[in-house]
């Protein structure tokens, strides 16, 4: 390491040395996946050996993975590595059929740490840090893959998991918490525990946080930067793709580097399946290039973002991703429009006055599709319902604009909406209940 780069010759390795390395790393991926029960059936029916791989363009003769791939062969289907090897099993929280499970390695767990240790490195995390995880644990990836990440770099590392708002705070003030993970509506709920207990956040050590899990506005991250008084990071990681830690930014926010020494990303139009050119939104495809246990290839994430085709200022070569824009399965549709959470989330977050909770209900009445957006105030007081009134219009006008049409708007109480620990519930679809 020196004073920006965690690994400066990985991280600033030339594009073509970059792309070499890649082909390498994967004619061993698929080496290692053609012992698996799932790809050593999928790779020979394609005729795809090691040797098929010259460079990294050769993936486009690989089958896409899908998430019903890896619940129709649950749970070991897809692993390749010998099981006496395996150290660790974390698994996603899906709630309906198998949920999708990934096996790791002594190699694979000290490779996700390093990848973690990088990204806190990048943004000025050192071993002086204290750095404090509000993620859960258990199955889940986002705690462990921190907290080893955290380890690796040699912070001090507070294991605090979700939940329990004042006594996040109290371990911030008393540890001296200079550095939080947080999903980004945790983050806000955060902010709003700090004021309910009159403390200034600022007051504190803290000056970084690290906010992903579930997609998020640029104004909800400026947001967040303002209420805790810190400068907030974005990052992406998915269960299937080890967790935390694939693509992170730098501190010139401008972009996620996807990490390519350790993964092959794709953005392909998500009907045709094609690539699309970089700068053009589609959805991502990630194949895994350094787990001996279980590799995943050409795995359709479903969420949609883009490359950013310029080079980052700050000197390191790996690619950036844009902010996930979306979920392809996360859009619904109503009156024909294509809507996703994240168009009502900008809009929402330009008022102020607005708490940070918010609902979309879909319904059917009277044979037309409705949609109303439930947003909870700061605060709620009976002789400001002219400027409340008011307010709703302008919302109302603003998702018009946005989104092509114009949904209901409720403003309610501050705690009418429920919260949860876990990634906050936005959309509530009732149309298929009547």
């Amino acid at each position: 390491m020196n004073g920006e780069y965690w690994e400066p010759e990985i991280e600033t390795m030339p594009r073509e040395a970059l792309l070499r390395f890649q082909a390498e790393k994967l004619r061993r991926t698929v080496e290692i996946s053609l012992r698996s029960p799932f790809y050593g059936r999928r790779l020979r029916e394609a005729g795809i050996t090691p040797d098929a791989i010259k460079t990294v363009d050769d993936i486009r003769k690989i089958p896409f993975t899908t998430k019903q791939d890896l619940r129709e062969n649950y749970p070991f289907g897809l692993v390749g590595g010998d099981m006496k090897d395996a150290i660790r099993i974390h698994s996603s929280s899906g709630t309906t059929g198998h949920p999708t499970v990934v096996v790791y390695s002594r190699h694979d767990i000290d490779s996700w740490a390093n990848m973690v240790a990088r990204n806190m490195y990048m943004v000025g995390c050192r071993d002086t840090d204290v750095f404090q995880n509000s993620s859960g644990y258990g199955m889940f990836t986002g705690g462990l893959g921190f907290q080893y990440g955290a380890e690796k770099l040699g912070a001090t590392t507070v294991p605090a998991a979700a939940g329990n708002s004042k006594r996040q705070i109290m371990f911030i003030r008393d540890f001296g918490t200079t550095c939080l993970h947080a999903i980004p509506s945790y983050a806000v709920r955060l902010a709003e525990v700090f004021k309910e207990e009159g403390i200034d956040p600022r007051s504190t050590k803290l000056h970084t946080l690290f906010i992903g899990a579930e997609p998020h506005t640029e104004e909800q991250r400026r947001r967040i930067e303002r209420l805790l008084g810190v400068k907030a990071y974005n990052s992406f990681g998915m269960t299937e793709m080890n967790g935390p830690g694939v693509a992170f930014e730098c501190k010139c926010q401008n972009g996620m580097h996807l990490w390519e020494d350790n993964y092959i990303v794709e953005i392909v139009n998500p009907d045709t399946l094609e690539p699309v050119p970089d700068g053009e939104v589609g959805e991502m495809v990630l194949t895994t290039l350094d787990r001996t246990m279980m590799p995943i290839l050409r795995y359709r994430t479903r969420d949609l973002t883009r490359i950013i085709p310029c080079e980052c200022p700050c000197g390191r070569t790996h690619r950036r991703i844009d902010r996930i824009k979306g979920r392809t399965d996360d859009m619904f549709i109503i009156k024909g429009v294509n809507v996703f959470p994240m168009q009502v989330e900008k809009i929402l977050a330009q008022f102020d006055g607005l708490g940070s909770n918010y609902l979309i209900k879909l319904d059917t009445v009277d044979d037309n599709d409705i949609m109303t957006v439930e947003v909870e105030l700061d605060q709620m007081m009976s002789d400001v319902y002219p400027e409340l009134h008011e307010m709703t219009k302008a919302i109302q006008r603003a998702l018009k604009d946005e989104i092509l049409l114009t949904p209901k708007v409720k403003l309610v109480k501050k705690g009418t909406i429920p919260v949860t620990e876990g990634k906050a519930v936005r959309v509530v679809d009732l149309r298929n209940d009547r």
